[in-house]
């Protein structure tokens, strides 16, 4: 490639260089013409005064003189008669009193005039100055003037093409330099369209190549930025598709269940168990449990879809997280006593405020308390405080139990949506494995972060953060990004 635009370029310079010789050749042989011309008819005039001070008279002389100074000499009388020619018998020439040299030169002028000779049938220019006798007219052949004209011409023309050859030589440097940056900006243009957007062009110049090479690295970078940003983009409407169908499985395997059951022991009634006082009552108390954890399903469901769908709008100003979480632990304390199960409250001693969603933060320390009472056994203790945070402005509400704990290897995927530790027991405690899930994106929607700590047989605590400032968020959620990764 870099070979190809080379040669056209060093082509394109040779041709200007060729036309450049033509025309220097053109209009310097004209003038070189005009100038031998009018510097000869300088000279002629010259000569032809100094032999007119000493005609001879002589033929033989007369011709001498006429070779001495490289011309035809004719002396003509007043009358126009030729009374003497270097060059043919002066009795057999016609009379020269109507030539305008001569006209000239009788009239006491200097004449010139380019012509043809009658006489010698040879074009001659002629310069005719006064003399005594008349007139002394000294000729030279056009021929012999354009033959110097012609080697005039040659030398210049060898002085112009010897002149052009370092001009060829710096064109040649340049067309290299210039066909080896094209070759570069064309190899990296066929890099951008093979997709290489990290490819880029080294040390561009300050000239106006420079400047296109600095446009191409530019362009490299806004479609390297542009790929990676549709690769991210590509890669999370996978993760969203892969969510969409773990969520639409998982829900339907959810949904199958309870309904499984309500169909069953709705139809084993039907068949007449409706009549049957040991198992009726408790049939119908199989569907009623089943029928509350569709209900619980599909409030948390719809929870969720609102989180999704931007249409969970919240509430955000400043509040004491003690009457907050005292408020939540006084609604689950009735539910507490039935299992023989104290929880203790643990007041902030800062009396700390943070900038939240009533509602959502009672909704989630809601969801952390009922599932430390399903996981607590009877006569344990929940523990529900808040405390703060020195080196951060959060912050933290806590709720630890003393229930059976966590393995080690389920807390990474604790609070992914319908994940389950144990699949039977949380089933059967009525758990929708949606909780955990709507906690986590609750509390970042609010600028916090949630966390969990558990050993097995230790029991667990569950904690997350509020802000103590405004950190102007959107009170219109929107969580999609937390949603892919849940």
């Amino acid at each position: 490639m870099t070979g190809k635009i080379f040669f056209k370029l060093i082509t394109a310079v040779l041709c200007l260089l060729v036309v450049a010789l033509v025309a220097v050749d053109f209009f310097a042989s004209k003038v070189a013409e005009s100038t031998y011309l009018e510097t000869l008819e300088r000279e002629l005039v010259d000569k032809g005064r100094m032999l007119a001070l000493v005609v001879p008279s002589d033929r033989t002389q007369f011709t001498r003189y006429a070779q001495a100074a490289r011309g035809r000499l004719t002396l003509i009388a007043r009358d126009g008669r030729v009374l003497a020619d270097s060059e043919a018998p002066a009795g057999k020439m016609e009379n020269h009193a109507n030539r305008s040299e001569v006209q000239s030169a009788l009239a006491g002028r200097t004449g010139s005039v380019r012509r043809q000779s009658p006489t010698l049938g040879v074009s001659f220019l002629y310069v005719a100055v006064p003399v005594e006798e008349g007139a002394l007219r000294l000729a030279v052949p056009l021929a012999e003037i354009q033959s110097q004209v012609d080697a005039i011409r040659r030398r210049m023309l060898a002085s112009t093409a010897l002149a052009f050859v370092p001009a060829i030589l710096l064109a040649a440097l340049f067309a290299r330099w210039v066909s080896r940056r094209l070759g570069q900006i064309i190899e990296y243009s066929a890099e951008l369209a093979k997709g290489n957007f990290q490819a880029r062009l080294a040390a561009p110049g300050r000239d106006e190549l420079g400047l296109l090479e600095r446009k191409l690295n530019e362009t490299g970078q806004t479609l390297e930025g542009m790929f990676q940003e549709l690769e991210r983009e590509h890669a999370e409407l996978e993760k969203l598709e892969r969510v969409r169908k773990d969520f639409v499985i998982n829900v339907s395997h959810e949904l199958r269940t309870p309904l499984a059951s309500i169909q069953g022991y709705t139809e084993t009634l039907l068949d007449g168990a409706i009549h049957d006082p040991a198992h009726n009552v408790r049939f119908l108390g199989i569907i009623r449990q089943n029928a509350e954890r569709l209900a619980n399903l599909t409030a948390d469901l719809l929870t969720l879809s609102r989180v999704e769908l931007k249409q969970q709008k919240f509430q955000f100003a400043s509040y004491r997280v003690d009457d907050l979480v005292q408020s939540t632990v006084d609604s689950m304390l009735p539910l507490a006593q039935r299992k023989n199960i104290t929880i203790a409250f643990s007041p902030c001693p800062a009396q700390a405020e943070a900038f939240c969603d009533a509602e959502a933060v009672n909704q989630v320390l809601t969801n952390l308390v009922d599932n430390a009472l399903k996981y607590t056994p009877e006569n344990g203790t929940i523990q529900v405080g808040v405390r703060e945070l020195s080196s951060q402005p959060f912050v933290e509400v806590y709720v630890k139990d003393s229930g059976i704990g966590i393995p080690r290897e389920d807390l990474p995927r604790l609070f992914e949506r319908f994940y389950r530790v144990d699949k039977a027991r949380s089933r059967e405690l009525g758990g929708t494995g949606l909780g955990l899930a709507i906690v986590k994106h609750l509390v970042r929607a609010q600028g916090g972060e949630v966390r969990v700590t558990s050993e097995v047989g230790q029991g667990s605590e569950f904690s997350f953060t509020l802000p103590h400032d405004d950190l102007g968020l959107s009170e219109q959620s929107d969580i999609r990004s937390q949603l892919m990764v849940s």
